[in-house]
């Protein structure tokens, strides 16, 4: 009977644990107007996106312009707001433990990922490309059989290159922590082609003359802000948010803003 009650109190003390720890974690939009910051996880290499530029050490971009609106609806000052520069292989991890309240960093929209993370409604739409060197003759996907694709960790590109390259095409990829160090491999022939979003390319072909990217696109790329799942009122409120903004017509005047604009 002892060992019995025991077992009972135990439950009784983990659901009065549970109970009190669920306020705080369903409703973090009231923590962050507490805290008095919004915390916001971006790329800090993305030209035209999310970069931060060395001259001015300051975050610039299409999806900073995002993070500062979303600072000042919901905080009244767009400047209340913090960046944590984050890479593919980083974004979810610090989105998980609570470092960041939302990822507002070229992170794609897929059915997987809607199972660990909730989504606004898309703010941009792009579609994975290939960049190669000008002098390899490269002309798209059916070329690169046996010749390595470098790729950065964490990400759905060769799984959406495979799909597309179907059974006739070998493709062999090398992941890197970066896209930085995607473009080294390429400079230096340890890959053939760097294969990512064609936005993200866009800013590393600046960076490199003998750089091309070819026209195709081999997929459908929707970004969407990510929030934590459980954070219900958080999501809710970010992505009635992003349909404002884009109904608004704020989200088309900062891709014009920053060139980035794909409509006619």
């Amino acid at each position: 009977m002892k060992i019995r009650s025991f077992a009972f109190a135990l439950a009784g003390a983990a659901l009065a644990l549970l109970a009190f720890s669920q306020p705080a974690s369903a409703d973090q939009l009231s923590a962050i107007k507490a805290r008095g910051t919004l915390n916001v996880g971006v790329k800090a290499d993305v030209v035209g996106f999310a970069y931060q530029n060395p001259r001015t050490e300051q975050f610039e971009g299409y999806e900073i312009d995002i993070a500062h609106e979303l600072a000042k609806r919901l905080l009244g000052d767009p400047n209340k707001v913090n960046f944590m520069a984050v890479t593919p292989a980083t974004r979810g991890t610090l989105l998980d433990a609570g470092e960041v309240d939302m990822l507002i960093a070229t992170f794609s929209i897929t059915p997987e990922r809607k199972i660990v993370f909730d989504f606004s409604p898309p703010y941009y739409v792009d579609g994975i490309a290939l960049m190669v060197n000008k002098a390899s003759g490269i002309k798209g996907l059916a070329d690169m059989s046996g010749k390595p694709i470098g790729i950065a960790k964490e990400t759905t590109t060769a799984s959406a290159l495979m799909e597309k390259a179907g059974t006739d095409t070998l493709l062999t990829f090398a992941a890197f922590d970066t896209y930085g160090q995607v473009l080294s491999a390429l400079e230096s022939g340890k890959v053939q082609a760097f294969a990512t979003d064609s936005s993200i390319l866009k800013s590393y072909a600046q960076q490199d003359g003998s750089a091309l990217i070819l026209p195709q696109r081999y997929s459908s790329e929707p970004y969407g802000v990510a929030t934590k799942k459980g954070e219900d009122a958080l999501a809710k409120w970010v992505s009635a948010q992003m349909t404002d903004m884009d109904k608004s017509g704020l989200l088309i005047s900062w891709q014009k803003k920053w060139d980035i604009y794909q409509g006619g």
